[in-house]
């Protein structure tokens, strides 16, 4: 396993080079699309707007495998926040330092690795492996995976299971594998009340005062339960603002931003119309819009599943715990055509931080289970 682990190494180094902040690439695709062509890969570059996106695939039987991901990265920050260059992999005291270590070209090379090493030892294995990768998930997530499934860029390939390389642990290498996300639902409102001042305000309407306890019916009304995978719908205020900036004015509006992480317990619909009727009911004037960023998904029981567990108790010797915690992600859109989708990668403690990075024994850890999840599916 010796091949697998330098590779790995060896392939986060050149990743990491590649200032590939969202949505830009910057060549890092070509380097990942140069090696899989080395080894037998068919690679197809689908451009939209600004947005690189990779398909590549080996094999023309079934069952199709296809390991998930994105080459954008966030920011830097500051950079002089870093202890070394961000675009450069730095081992500083053991720690493999870079933007985009964690999150998510470490599970990248991984992948890369792990693909390279199964197929020089099972050349005439029977099925099909796939790498979908976009430079737009960090970003508005508009003209990657969406867009991909959406143009039925992906349609042909039937694809039967998906693992994105999400960052989904917490502590070690294996302790969480992410079988589904939350939807996600947000809202921008308007309150119109009557500007005025504050010592007539019988001559105004003040749209805080009005508004204080429809605001706390939103917040305390139960929306759903939630269910044995998903916790109850859950609605968060992000921005409340209101006021001329004097302090003799009653103002004439307020705004709020909110945002609903619903379950599978529930839909847009229904969330819509339970706020709009909360609204009515108050008799207030308002106006409001809304932005569906994506559908929950869940992925109950599946062989892909199972396998990444037995991968995971193998090489590690732990129980994973299986989760929908988090933010939205690119399964979202990849459960709309594959029934099998679930999220396994590095450690997320570091992901969007400055220092950001992982570790050589993780990289390792890593790219063995990987290779292990492909030898159940195919050699099983």
């Amino acid at each position: 396993m010796n091949d697998i682990n330098d590779n790995a190494i060896d392939l986060l180094e050149k990743l990491i080079i590649c200032k590939s902040v969202t949505p830009n690439d910057d060549g890092c695709q070509e380097v990942i699309g140069n090696f899989l062509k080395n080894i037998g890969f068919s690679v197809k570059e689908k451009k939209y707007e600004e947005v690189n996106n990779l398909i590549a695939r080996y094999g023309s039987e079934d069952p199709v495998f296809a390991f998930v991901g994105h080459t954008d990265v966030v920011p830097i920050g500051n950079i002089n926040d870093w202890k070394s260059d961000p675009f450069v992999l730095t081992d500083i005291n053991e720690k493999l330092c870079g933007r985009g270590t964690s999150d998510m070209k470490g599970s990248i090379a991984c992948m890369m690795a792990a693909v390279n090493n199964f197929i020089n030892k099972n050349k005439n294995f029977k099925g099909s492996i796939m790498f979908i990768l976009t430079s737009d998930e960090e970003g508005p997530a508009q003209n990657g995976i969406k867009r991909l499934v959406n143009e039925n860029d992906l349609a042909d390939h039937r694809i039967d299971m998906c693992l994105i390389g999400e960052p989904s642990c917490t502590k070690d290498i294996g302790d969480t594998i992410k079988n589904g996300r939350r939807g996600s639902l947000s809202g921008e409102l308007l309150i119109k009340g009557i500007q005025g001042h504050v010592a007539y305000p019988h001559n105004a309407q003040n749209p805080i005062h009005t508004f204080a306890p429809v605001l706390q019916k939103l917040i305390s009304e139960e929306y759903d339960k939630g269910n044995n995978f998903f916790p109850p719908t859950s609605f968060q205020i992000s921005n409340l603002n209101s006021g001329v900036g004097s302090t003799n004015v009653i103002p004439g509006t307020l705004s709020m931003s909110f945002n609903f992480r619903y379950s599978t317990e529930t839909n847009v619909g229904e969330i819509k119309s339970h706020v709009v009727d909360i609204l009515n009911e108050s008799k207030l004037k308002y106006e409001i819009e809304w932005d569906h960023s994506g559908e929950p998904y869940l992925t109950e029981k599946s062989h892909l599943l199972e396998y990444c567990e037995y991968a995971i108790e193998n090489v590690m010797s732990i129980k994973p715990k299986i989760s929908t915690d988090g933010g939205t992600s690119d399964g979202r859109f990849m459960a709309k055509i594959c029934n099998q989708v679930i999220e396994f990668g590095l450690i997320n403690e570091s992901i969007h931080k400055v220092n950001e990075y992982t570790t050589k024994k993780d990289i390792i850890n890593l790219s063995r289970i990987y290779n292990e999840i492909l030898n159940k599916i195919f050699l099983n």
